[in-house]
């Protein structure tokens, strides 16, 4: 028969080992209780020996201040929010604060998962996700909650994102495969409630008219992964006119487009087409895919998050609006040679 683990010790049983009463002990585990530092110490070493941790949520819900950022993430499949949550993670850390993830399922909208994650009364929301959250904004203004979108733009002047600049990122892209010789073109697209597919396929396609070139092929994969890409790519390559350089939404759905071209079709790679993505994943420099792709500022992204949790931490008021920080084209293998350029940050919408 199993052994029962030993009970917690409690900020009762640590009080009364020390001789001391419950609300010393515990001025001793906060920054700004009025304590002397002897007895401070002798409270810290003696809670350590007996493996004694104080209950950050209990003591939140007493002071009202968890430091508890909570984040709504989905799309797990997609390497890119693995990615950022690390970062995210990590500098929120750094800063003090706690992360509660709560992960939406991948065939519903954040909606829900936001819900759950507003139970446990977070200071401060941020929607990591690709799904449209129609009621966030709403339901985090009635829970008194601040509410950041991170690589997510949303309808409304009221609320705060930070994203890469979509748009502009995708006509880089396009001047590149022009640049590179390419004139029939097409556009690899996943999930069409998302705001970056809309946004990526928005200024791919206008820089392409304003080109003059014929309007893109489109193949829409339905969703942000590889098998995705990879149908999408077969569907598109077997029709009667074969692009010579293809866009896909992100980089899974380029690795999964560019594994078609060569095992289904034997197509070599850029010289019969060309194959770009968007994120700039890890896996899109191995040399393998040695992708093509546009490079998201995930480092100043995640820099401007957390200073929006810091700031709003100090009692300041989070600005409105999206602002859009400027993405970097990275020329692999994928491509032939060419060179373009997305425009400075713009601020839309600011209060």
């Amino acid at each position: 028969m199993p052994s029962r683990p030993p009970p917690r010790i409690t900020i009762k049983d640590l009080a009364r080992d020390l001789g001391m009463s419950v609300a010393t002990v515990a001025r001793a585990f906060h920054s700004g209780g009025t304590i002397a530092e002897a007895t401070r110490q002798t409270v810290l070493k003696r809670a350590g020996e007996l493996g004694y941790q104080p209950n950050a949520l209990a003591r939140g819900m007493i002071t009202r201040r968890t430091r508890i950022v909570g984040v709504v993430l989905a799309d797990l499949e997609n390497p890119f929010y693995p990615q950022v949550l690390t970062r995210l993670t990590e500098a929120l850390q750094e800063a003090g604060f706690n992360v509660m993830l709560v992960v939406a399922e991948p065939s519903g909208s954040v909606d829900a998962a936001l819900r759950l994650l507003l139970s446990y009364r977070p200071e401060y929301a941020i929607v990591l996700a690709t799904t449209l959250a129609t009621d966030a904004v709403a339901a985090c203004r009635a829970a008194g909650t601040p509410l950041l979108f991170f690589n997510r733009a949303p309808a409304g002047e009221e609320a705060c994102a930070v994203v890469c600049d979509n748009a502009a990122g995708a006509a880089a892209m396009a001047d590149h495969l022009v640049a590179s010789g390419a004139r029939r073109l097409a556009f690899l697209s996943g999930r069409p409630d998302t705001s970056t597919n809309a946004e990526r396929r928005a200024g791919f396609l206008e820089r392409c008219a304003a080109h003059g070139l014929p309007s893109p092929q489109e193949a829409p994969a339905g969703a942000f992964t590889y098998a995705a890409g990879y149908a999408a790519a077969q569907r598109l390559l077997a029709g009667p006119e074969r692009p010579e350089a293809l866009f896909c939404a992100n980089d899974i759905l380029a690795i999964g487009a560019l594994q078609a071209a060569r095992r289904e079709f034997g197509l070599r790679i850029p010289q019969d087409l060309a194959i770009a993505g968007f994120d700039d994943i890890a896996m899109a420099a191995w040399p393998e895919h040695d992708l093509t792709t546009l490079h998201q500022p995930i480092p100043a992204m995640v820099e401007v998050a957390t200073g929006w949790v810091s700031r709003a931490a100090a009692g300041e008021a989070p600005p409105r609006g999206t602002l859009r920080l400027p993405g970097t084209l990275v020329v692999r293998g994928t491509t032939r040679p060419g060179a373009a350029s997305c425009p400075t940050p713009a601020l839309e919408n600011q209060a």
